[in-house]
């Protein structure tokens, strides 16, 4: 029987923010939509979803009088990515 994959990972560009996240722990926002090739805009809304679901955590500091945003991967993050890929797994497996 397959399980249901979590459809808050199932979105590209959630699940490569939380795969990013998972292996650095922590990383500013440019570098984020660097990796991902995303728009500002499009990260920004797909991080509050992240971040609403405990997935991750947003700290919002100035650096040189520059706006400066760092995530960082939670307790949940990490459990909801490692279930993910068990699950993903099984599909892949059958």
């Amino acid at each position: 029987m397959f399980k249901d994959l979590d459809p808050l990972l199932h979105s590209q560009l959630r699940l490569a923010v939380v795969s990013l996240l998972v292996s650095v722990k922590q990383a500013e926002f440019t570098y984020l939509k660097g990796q991902t090739k995303a728009t500002a805009g499009n990260l920004s809304i797909q991080l509050q979803k992240l971040k609403d679901a405990n997935y991750i955590e947003i700290e919002k500091t100035f650096k040189d009088n520059y706006p400066q945003t760092n995530c960082k991967i939670t307790k949940t993050g990490i459990k909801a990515f490692e279930e993910y890929v068990k699950n993903l797994k099984q599909y892949i497996n059958k």
